[in-house]
Formats: C-alpha cells, sequence, structure tokens
C-alpha cells in the first residue's frame, strides 16, 4: 500500500480550483482542447472549491451546481467538461443522466465532485 500527504493530492487538485472556470455540457467525452469546440453543447462560468476531505477517502475538489447554463445546441448532453475556456481541459466525466437541450435555453446540473481516493490494500 502507499502513502501520499493530502499535500501531494491538493498540489493536484489546486489546478482544478485555480484554473478550471469554465463547464460546458458536451454530446461525448472529451480528452482535449481541440475536441470540445465540436461536442460543446452548453457552458457556464465556475468557481471550484478547494482541496477537501474527499469521500470515501483521500482528497477531492467540488464544482458547484450550475442552476442557468447557456444553451448553444439543440442536441443531447451526454458528458461534462471542466476547462480554463480558452486552450486546456482539466477533467471530464459522463452525466448522471442524459439531457435534451435546446439553443436559447437554459441547463441545469448539480454539483461534481472530483475525487482522489487514497491507496488501499488488498
Amino acid at each position: 500500500m502507499a502513502f501520499l500527504i493530502d499535500t501531494v493530492f491538493d498540489s493536484g487538485l489546486t489546478v482544478l480550483d485555480t484554473n478550471g472556470t469554465q463547464l460546458d455540457i458536451t454530446t461525448s467525452e472529451i480528452s482535449s482542447w481541440a475536441s470540445l469546440a465540436a461536442a460543446t453543447c452548453g457552458n457556464d462560468t465556475v468557481n471550484t472549491s478547494a482541496p477537501a476531505a474527499g469521500t470515501p477517502s483521500g482528497r477531492g475538489v467540488t464544482i458547484p451546481a450550475i442552476t442557468a447554463g447557456s444553451v448553444t445546441d439543440t442536441v443531447t448532453a451526454t458528458h461534462w467538461c471542466l476547462s480554463n475556456g480558452t486552450d486546456t481541459v482539466y477533467a471530464a466525466g459522463t452525466l448522471t443522466a442524459s439531457q435534451a437541450v435546446t439553443t436559447g435555453n437554459t441547463f441545469t446540473l448539480d454539483a461534481i465532485t472530483i475525487t482522489l481516493i487514497d491507496a488501499v490494500s488488498v
């Protein structure tokens, strides 16, 4: 089993907290800035939390719930993507449930927690 102090986890998570300022909903999982433009269907500015205790262990950051994100395409959103809004994707994942969205409307999204879990012995 490996051991890492919280500072090690926090160093990586601080990048998300400091630089993750835009949350997009997308039609596929995004792994690069170049792929975001073709897949985004809406976005909102976010203020990710500072690193804190994770669940069930480790450390994590939370992207707050979105109540009025701007929809920019009429499609079905299936994923989310956290970026700096200009040139870097930091994290992406699958939505709990897909959402049909329509250009000009708004979208809502529950808070998303990104957790680095402590190592476990087996």
